[in-house]
């Protein structure tokens, strides 16, 4: 007797990656996620290799996961991916303290974000 299996996240056409300590605020990180939503994952892949944000690159990284894990362990077809959602959410913030004048002190905090990508394979066109 063992455990059961863990149902599936996502449906029998869908793969997933995630990223979970992402080094920028979630709102920075929306905005490169919003701009390859809808792409087909080649259309994706050259925006994100062209953008000029510095966040892009570790997006670009996690879409390329997402496309192996298709590829790979749920055997998909590559050339029929897009790029089905990105979501960005906040993750955990380092507190650091700056020195003020008089002897005080003030906050700085550095936002960490998670990304989510699902890719899904479109249906034939007949």
């Amino acid at each position: 007797m063992g455990k059961t299996a863990n149902p599936r996240r996502v449906a029998e056409n869908e793969a997933l990656a995630v990223a979970r300590r992402i080094r920028v605020g979630a709102q920075k990180l929306n905005l490169v996620a919003q701009s390859i939503r809808g792409l087909d994952v080649n259309g994706a892949l050259a925006t994100l290799t062209f953008s000029k944000r510095r966040v892009s690159n570790d997006v670009k990284k996690v879409l390329q996961s997402a496309i192996a894990n298709a590829e790979n362990n749920h055997q998909l077809d590559v050339d029929r991916l897009y790029v089905a959602e990105a979501s960005v959410g906040r993750s955990m913030v380092l507190r650091r303290f700056r020195a003020r004048a008089r002897g005080r002190g003030a906050s700085i905090q550095k936002p960490f974000s998670r990304l989510r990508i699902v890719v899904r394979e479109r249906a034939e066109a007949e």
